[in-house]
C-alpha cells in the first residue's frame, strides 16, 4: 500500500510529520511512502528508507496562500506534486497538514471528483464522552449545501463509518435546532424527508449540538457553514476547558496536591478528547483519499492521519461510496 505525503505543510513540519511517518513505517509492514518535500531538510529526519522515497519538490504552499491561485501556479510544490501522484495512481491515497484551502482545491482539480458526487465534504472525527466518536460533514468544504447535498453526506459518512471505524449500522442524524421532525429551515425539512426515506441509511432523525459530545449519532450530516462553526466551537472550548482546569490545578499547594493524585485520570481525560487520536479530516468524494490533518499536528496526530488513509484505502472507500452513491441516483 502506498501513500504520497506532504512532508512540508503544517506548522511543525518537517520535523514533526516525518517523525510521524517513521513511527508509521514501523507499525505498518505493507506501507510505502512517496515523501514530497525539500530532500536536503528531510533526509536527515527519515529513519526508514526501503519503502520511502523522496521525492524533492522545490516549493511550499504557505497557510497565507490564497488556495486556488497556489495550486495552479505552484506546481512544484510539495501539495500539489502529492496530488498529482495520486492522480496518476503512483499512489492509492494522500495526507497533508497543509493550507486547508489548497488541499481542498488539489482534491478537486488534481485528484478528482467521485462521478455523482455533486459535492465533497471535509469529515472530522470528533471524540465523545464514551470514547466512540462521531465523524461530522460537510465541516467547511461548502458553505451552502442543498438537501440532495446532505444525502449524499449521509451516505459517504456511513461508509467510512462502517468500512473504517468498524461501526455496523451506523447511526445517521440531522443537525438541528430540535429533535422534531418539523424543526429548522428550509433546508433541514427537507433533508429530513431524503434522508427518512433512503433505504440504505440508518436515520435517526434530527440531533442537536448539545448531544454531539455525548455520542448521539455515529455520522452527523450538516451544510459546510454550520458545521464549520460548530468545529471551530468544540475546538476552542476544548482549549478553554483545558486551560482553565489548569489554572485552577496550579493555584494553590493544596490544588498542586490534589492535581498530582489525579495525573493519570487527568492524562485519560486528555488523551480520550485529543484530536490527535482520531486522524485527520477526510475530503469525502474524491476518487482517492485525501485526509487533511490538523495544522500544529505533531508525530503523533500525524501518525493517526496516515493511519486513517491506510485504512480508507485499504477498504476501497472511494469505490464504496461510488456504487452507493450511483444505485441511489437510479
Amino acid at each position: 500500500m502506498k501513500l504520497a505525503i506532504d512532508a512540508m505543510g503544517g506548522d511543525h513540519a518537517p520535523e514533526q510529520i516525518i517523525a510521524g511517518v517513521n513511527r508509521a513505517l514501523k507499525d505498518m509492514p505493507d506501507l510505502e511512502l512517496l515523501i514530497f518535500g525539500d530532500q536536503a531538510k528531510i533526509a536527515p529526519l527519515l529513519e526508514e528508507s526501503a519503502r520511502a522515497e523522496i521525492v524533492h519538490a522545490p516549493d511550499v504552499i504557505l497557510g497565507t496562500d490564497e488556495p486556488v491561485r497556489a495550486v495552479r501556479r505552484k506546481k512544484d510544490s510539495s501539495l500539489v506534486m502529492m496530488a498529482q501522484a495520486v492522480a496518476d495512481q503512483q499512489a492509492a491515497a494522500c495526507v497533508s497538514a497543509g493550507n486547508t484551502g489548497a488541499l481542498m482545491a488539489a482534491g478537486l482539480f488534481v485528484v478528482g471528483r467521485i462521478e455523482g458526487v455533486e459535492r465533497p465534504a471535509l469529515a472530522p472525527t470528533f471524540p465523545t464522552v464514551d470514547g466512540a466518536g462521531f465523524v461530522m460533514l460537510d465541516a467547511g468544504a461548502n458553505s451552502d449545501a442543498k438537501p440532495e447535498h446532505l444525502l449524499q453526506y449521509a451516505v459517504m459518512g456511513s461508509v467510512y463509518a462502517e468500512k473504517v471505524r468498524g461501526i455496523e449500522k451506523p447511526r445517521v442524524g440531522l443537525l438541528n435546532i430540535g429533535t422534531e421532525e418539523k424543526k429548522g429551515n428550509d433546508l433541514t425539512k427537507a433533508a429530513y424527508k431524503l434522508l427518512s426515506d433512503a433505504p440504505d441509511l440508518h436515520f435517526i432523525g434530527n440531533v442537536e449540538s448539545r448531544e454531539l459530545l455525548n455520542g448521539v449519532a455515529d455520522v452527523v450530516v450538516t451544510d459546510g457553514f454550520t458545521g464549520n462553526m460548530v468545529l471551530k466551537t468544540i475546538e476552542g472550548s476544548a482549549l478553554s476547558i483545558f486551560s482553565m482546569l489548569k489554572t485552577a490545578l496550579t493555584a494553590s499547594a493544596k490544588s498542586k496536591i490534589g492535581a498530582l493524585l489525579l495525573k493519570d485520570e487527568l492524562r485519560g481525560l486528555k488523551n480520550k478528547m485529543d484530536y490527535a487520536e482520531y486522524g485527520g479530516a477526510g475530503l469525502f468524494g474524491l476518487r482517492a483519499p485525501v485526509i487533511k490533518a490538523h495544522g500544529s499536528s505533531d508525530a503523533n496526530a500525524f501518525y493517526h492521519a496516515i493511519e486513517q488513509a491506510h485504512k480508507m484505502a485499504q477498504a476501497n472507500v472511494p469505490a464504496i461510496i461510488q456504487s452507493q452513491i450511483a444505485s441511489g441516483k437510479e
